[in-house]
């Protein structure tokens, strides 16, 4: 087949996958999630561990072993059949725990420690290369049996091999950055991703099945016949050796297999990570076992046709492909190529995405928070270094496997590269199933048995794969590698137990450990601050790594939950807990804690502590759901009457105020026009005199004006009574003469005005001339008490599709106090000195009335670095107000 065909057919494919994440995950963003979280998606998505080994180096490996290929399919089965609840409590903790990789789980259950998932990190890393490195091999052979015209025998080329596997690099890297870092949740799921592996799973399994039924019923005469075959390669001289099962070296391949189901980073992440729930184990548990099944049923009868039809120097990895080109079905052999290009490609998009992930939350974030120590107050974009610390590391790992394919040279087998992976990772199972087991497991003695395990590693199995160093010593009739394997798991779970049997896991381990083998929620218990303002940092923290929208909605979701209003809730362990897990959803588990604690004046905790929260936590649990249910309403009653009367004491305080202020304010323009009206009685004034003091009478009575209209208009809008004039309008003209009108106000000042023109044009129904002394009266506050040395305003516009349009307008002031946000819609509220303010106190209580009859809202925004108010309006006006306005009109 010519070469530009199939790279044309690989494009096509290529951009069907794209198509397929980009709507997936277009249904994910408006909600439709419903088929993509369907269980058979999820099982599908689990086949990415059917890579490029399974769809090519199993044949190869039957071909040279005989029936030990078996144990890459064994080992998983066993899991899911006989551990399936344990898979179940796996994913039920890790979802708890808002777990984002297998190394933040290690961290997570042993004290959130970043040292510890940054070890852990750095052994995926390296077991990750050479994995990745056989996927682009796979690629390059495939590419290179259809670029020549001797398919029985490709002729090898070092450096057509090299730049396809570059360019195979290269476009999954690409496809990884769209789909897998498009933003920064909170959960850390892809569903364009999964739905597009879930896709290549069908053609894989497709593909192979369709070949194995072309060798069994096409180039032999049925089962019988295949029996017959495999029975006399078995009995022939030359496998004699190879195709003995050897008791030692079979159960380290059902070990490794079945650690590398739960602990390779791209198993956990389509497993745990992007499970919706553990329900989803139910399908599963029988589902995936099934489709192993159905890949490893031809493996047998390929490799055995394989052997007998090809030439003797065909290499056996690449039977799969050369059987069916050299009899002539060219269809065929295509889609077994996709089939391959599949198992390829999905693994190193999940795989490159689990590793990156460890990469920025255990690696890049610490490091970058170590050396950029930012103040509170300064607004960093956290999210958006991130999810650019992702994106080079996604470069970096798969970079790092094609280096390690073109420093191989293509030497070594499939299933070899691929055991070193295996083996890898399988030192993070003692620590894992140990912590979820054993509350006495602790972070020492994680320390000790991983790196045992990964120093062993890398000396007898590693460093050899590369060649840099020979076989381990053996007694007779041992086999090396299978020694190497069970001299690595052994030391490094003696060293695990031992460490932490004589060593104490402290207070955090404790809590840990209780919530991970109880599977119960975790309570965070730090003696944080009592200090009302260490909310708003938080805030603040919260809006750097989710972006403003999403942090004020949870913020305000916690408050409600409180029995508060607005958006700051009270920093109780509960919701400390809930925010600590959310935001490791985004920036791992151990880097959460440590800039909770930073923000929020946490200190350490005591052995005290958690003999308190224990003994919480069992009287807890002997309360029955309706008194816990009852209970939590009475605090959120109790909650909102606290507010209420502290509310009211201080409204009454200022009420009091007010009305002596009120008191003055009336009596004083009064007594100036009596005084200047006797006045003007002297018949003896010149013109000039009786024009001045005029004058001043009538500045007096329009002051007086001004006081006694804001009153009624209060009063007006207060009794539901106000007419409005309902008519469309464009939003960017309000806001012009919004600007230009409140210029009056402070004219000596230069404000910077930062606008986004563009999303203001909007067409909006409502009544301008209300709307318009809303936005008059804020931005005329944010010109009277921005302290700014440069002061700057911004203004931001939001059309959304269906809750109408947003407005927000910020300064880059100190802002208002957050013991005082609560008050400045009410009236009479003045916060500042009331020579400064020049009024009485009433404008944002009307501006609250006026969004309220236009049925929107006015609202403070805390943690935007300065005084942040938002203007929300409807798509239209209450019915009342459009029928108001329309008599009125």
């Amino acid at each position: 087949m010519p070469f530009e065909t199939l790279l044309a057919i690989c494009l096509a494919y290529v951009v069907l996958m794209f198509v397929v994440a980009f709507a997936a995950d277009r249904a994910a963003a408006r909600g439709h999630v419903r088929w993509l979280d369907h269980p058979l998606v999820y099982t599908l998505s689990l086949s990415v561990y059917c890579s490029a080994w399974t769809f090519y180096g199993a044949v190869g490996y039957a071909s040279r072993s005989g029936l030990e290929f078996l144990t890459i399919y064994l080992g998983p089965t066993l899991v899911f059949t006989c551990a399936w609840w344990g898979l179940r409590r796996l994913v039920r903790v890790a979802r708890m725990h808002h777990v984002t990789s297998v190394a933040d789980l290690v961290s997570a259950r042993f004290g959130k420690s970043n040292k510890l998932a940054a070890l852990v990190t750095l052994i995926a890393v390296i077991a990750s290369t050479p994995y990745i490195a056989l996927q682009l091999k796979s690629v390059s052979l495939s590419f290179e049996v259809f670029a020549t015209d001797t398919p029985e025998a490709p002729i090898i080329n070092g450096a057509t091999l090299g730049g396809t596997a570059g360019w195979v690099a290269a476009g999954l890297a690409l496809f990884t950055i769209l789909f897998g870092t498009r933003n920064l949740a909170a959960d850390e799921r892809h569903h364009g991703v999964v739905t597009a592996i879930a896709l290549e799973a069908i053609v894989k399994l497709l593909a192979f099945m369709a070949l194995g039924i072309f060798v069994v019923w096409g180039l032999a005469d049925g089962p019988a016949d295949i029996m017959a075959r495999i029975a006399r390669a078995a009995e022939a001289p030359e496998n004699a050796e190879g195709w003995l099962l050897r008791a030692d070296r079979w159960t380290a391949l059902n070990i490794v297999a079945a650690a590398a189901i739960l602990t390779l980073p791209r198993m956990f992440q389509v497993m745990v990570v992007e499970a919706a729930d553990e329900e989803r184990l139910t399908v599963a548990g029988w589902a995936f076992p099934a489709y192993l099944f159905a890949m490893s049923l031809f493996v047998m009868p390929i490799a055995v046709m394989g052997r007998e039809l090809l030439p003797a120097g065909a290499n056996p990895d690449l039977y799969v492909l050369t059987l069916p080109a050299s009899q002539g079905q060219d269809m065929l052999a295509m889609l077994v190529f996709l089939g391959g290009f599949s198992a390829a490609t999905s693994m190193v998009v999940v795989c490159a995405i689990a590793v990156a992930t460890m990469v920025s939350n255990h690696w890049l974030v610490p490091l970058w928070l170590l050396m950029r120590k930012t103040p509170e107050g300064e607004a960093t974009d956290l999210r958006g270094f991130v999810l650019n610390a992702r994106r080079i590391a996604i470069l970096a790992v798969v970079a790092a496997g094609w280096v390690y394919h073109q420093a191989s040279e293509g030497s070594a087998a499939l299933a070899a590269m691929g055991l070193v992976a295996f083996v890898g990772m399988a030192q993070v199972l003692p620590a894992m199933i140990g912590g979820l087991l054993w509350r006495g497991a602790n972070r020492k003695g994680a320390y000790a048995g991983i790196g045992t395990g990964f120093v062993l590693w890398m000396a007898l199995i590693f460093l050899p794969s590369i060649g840099l160093g020979g076989d381990l010593p053996v007694p007779g009739g041992m086999d090396p590698w299978a020694m190497a394997v069970f001299l690595s798991l052994s030391a490094n779970t003696l060293a695990f137990i031992a460490v932490s049997i004589f060593g104490f896991p402290d207070p955090v381990e404790r809590l840990q450990g209780l919530s991970f083998v109880s599977a119960v929620e975790p309570i965070r218990h730090s003696r944080m601050m009592r200090s009302d303002d260490r909310a708003e940092p938080l805030l603040a923290m919260a809006r750097r790594v989710w972006g403003p929208e999403e942090a004020l909605r949870y913020f305000q979701a916690e408050a409600q939950a409180q029995g508060k209003s607005g958006y700051l809730p009270d920093l109780t362990p509960r919701f400390l807990t809930r925010l600590e897990r959310r935001l490791g959803g985004s920036i791992g588990s151990a880097t959460a804690h440590a800039m909770i604690d930073r923000v929020a004046g946490g200190v350490a905790l005591t052995v005290s502590d958690l003999l308190q929260v224990a003994d919480e936590a069992q009287r807890a649990k002997e309360e029955t759901q309706r008194l816990e249910s009852a209970r939590a309403e009475l605090a959120v009653t109790a909650r909102q009457l606290r507010e209420a009367n502290d509310k009211l004491t201080a409204l009454s305080v200022q009420k009091d105020a007010f009305l002596s202020q009120i008191s003055h304010e009336l009596r004083t323009p009064m007594t100036s026009v009596r005084a200047f009206s006797e006045i003007l009685k002297d018949p003896s004034l010149t013109p000039d005199e009786r024009a001045r003091f005029a004058g001043i009478i009538h500045d007096e009575a329009g002051r007086l004006t001004r006081l006694l209209d804001d009153l009624l208009d209060l009063s007006v809008l207060e009794s539901g009574r106000a007419q409005l004039s309902i008519s469309v309008a464009n939003l960017h003209d309000l806001i012009n003469r919004a600007l230009s009108a409140a210029s009056a106000t402070r004219p000596e000042r230069s404000f910077l005005i930062d606008r986004d023109m563009s999303s203001e044009h909007l067409g909006i129904i409502t009544d301008a001339d209300r709307l318009l002394q809303v936005l008059i009266n804020v931005i005329s506050n944010a010109r009277k008490y921005c302290d700014s040395a440069r002061p700057l305003l911004i203004l931001r516009v939001q059309n959304l599709e269906s809750d109408g349009t947003i407005i927000d307008i910020i300064d880059n002031g100190s802002g208002i106090d957050s013991a005082r946000q609560s008050l400045i819609f009410e009236k009479f509220a003045r916060l500042n000195d009331p020579a400064r303010a020049g009024g009485a106190g009433l404008g944002l209580a009307i501006c609250r009335e006026i969004m309220a009859a236009l049925g929107g809202d006015i609202s403070y925004l805390p943690g935007q670095g300065g005084a942040a108010f938002r203007i929300r309006l409807p798509k239209r006006p209450p019915v009342g107000a459009s029928a108001a306005g329309s008599s009125a009109a």
